[in-house]
């Protein structure tokens, strides 16, 4: 096995770091403290081609693989964005991206990627349902057959930056759960315009994340053409877990990025901060422990990411590691980022030392694109072989 990173891999690190600290802390302190979302950064990010890297050459991309996606959310997270990084991947070369390279027609790859890769077009994907949560098999949202396409019915909660989409990515049942021969049976994918009538959506006030704003969305009889449908009428099952498992590891990207970057900070404040008399505090092994535990924990989490995004780049089983990837992270990041703020002590609760921020996003995805406890009934059915109990 080989562990080292290749030249280009360095080149894709040091353009990530340089554009994730040219925005830096502040930054993000006050696009979250004005719930702006950071149009200029993701604009930095498309322009750079990092936005890219795992899409296509032939429509302006770098052709490289998830490996290098992870990578370089990685390291714009520890510039100064954090946790939230990993969302605005997620919305646009994974939401995007992966159903319109793996499952789109020519002439939706021809409209759309490309301006995705420049950062004309933005995506969001409207799966979660209010009645459902994790239980995406008995989601209600339902597209009958109409003349020329179909019509959309239902609603859906806690999708990204859906006043800043051009494209929905919409997942919907075609045939009814009653009238499925399987369970899986029945899903299909529509990417339509979020302008379109009868689509409207909602602010949800929430604690963090504030600048990829969530919202409730409606369809009322809402029309998607047949040209509009991703993948298979009635076959999308498989083609959506595509989707969800690669979101797993932009996640997890965006998570150790925000735990290095607490940690650099705690840090920071520790060679500094004297209170008892001429020795720093970071010389005291009860704050010192407790970082270097949290640093351990996020490496291994950082190389189960890579082996999960070096797998799915070798057309390889990968679900199992991106899912333990994501378990690890979350634990690891937010441990670093709540030891950073008790090595800052009161000044930890200040907006001016920027781990608050780190704090509110990071809890967020303790339970976000999927929970922990979801996480651990996969690793338990599919991993130890124990029976299904959900």
């Amino acid at each position: 096995m080989d562990f080292s990173l290749s030249n280009e891999h360095a080149m894709l690190v040091e353009t990530a770091r340089k554009v994730g600290e040219k925005f830096g802390l502040d930054y993000w302190r006050e696009h979250d403290e004005k719930k702006l979302f950071a149009e200029e950064f993701w604009q930095a990010v498309c322009d750079s081609g990092l936005g890219a890297v795992a899409l296509p050459e032939e429509y302006g991309g770098s052709g490289l693989g998830m490996l290098e996606m992870a990578l370089v959310i990685e390291n714009l997270a520890a510039g100064g964005g954090g946790a939230t990084l990993g969302q605005l991947f997620m919305n646009n070369p994974i939401f995007g991206g992966i159903p319109l390279v793996k499952f789109g027609t020519a002439r939706q790859k021809d409209e759309m990627l490309r301006p995705l890769v420049e950062g004309r077009m933005r995506f969001a994907m409207a799966l979660t349902e209010p009645d459902v949560g994790s239980n995406t098999l008995a989601l209600k949202t339902f597209a009958r057959r109409v003349d020329g396409g179909w019509r959309i019915n239902g609603s859906k909660i806690w999708i990204t930056c859906m006043p800043q989409a051009h494209k929905v990515l919409v997942v919907a049942r075609t045939t009814r759960m009653e009238d499925a021969p399987r369970r899986t049976h029945g899903f299909t994918m529509f990417l339509i315009d979020t302008d379109r009538e009868g689509l409207t959506h909602s602010a949800i006030d929430k604690v963090g994340t504030n600048t990829n704003p969530s919202s409730n969305v409606y369809f009322d009889d809402v029309f998607a053409r047949d040209d509009e449908v991703v993948g298979t009428v009635d076959g999308g099952w498989s083609e959506l877990l595509e989707v969800l498992n690669t979101e797993r590891i932009v996640t997890t990207a965006g998570m150790v990025g925000a735990g290095k970057l607490a940690l650099r900070l705690g840090v920071d404040y520790a060679k500094t901060r004297k209170v008892f008399g001429s020795t720093p505090i970071g010389a005291y092994q009860g704050l010192q422990f407790p970082m270097a535990e949290a640093h351990a924990e996020l490496e291994c989490a950082r190389l189960m990411n890579l082996k999960a995004a070096w797998l799915h780049d070798q057309d390889m089983a990968y679900g199992s590691e991106a899912n333990t990837a994501k378990f690890l992270s979350v634990r690891a990041a937010t441990q670093a980022i709540e030891r950073a703020m008790q090595t800052m002590g009161g000044m930890g609760f200040s907006k001016d030392m920027h781990v608050e921020r780190l704090w509110r996003d990071a809890r967020l995805f303790q339970f976000a694109p999927v929970s922990e406890e979801m996480v651990l009934n996969f690793i338990a059915v599919h991993d130890l072989g124990l029976p299904r109990g959900y």
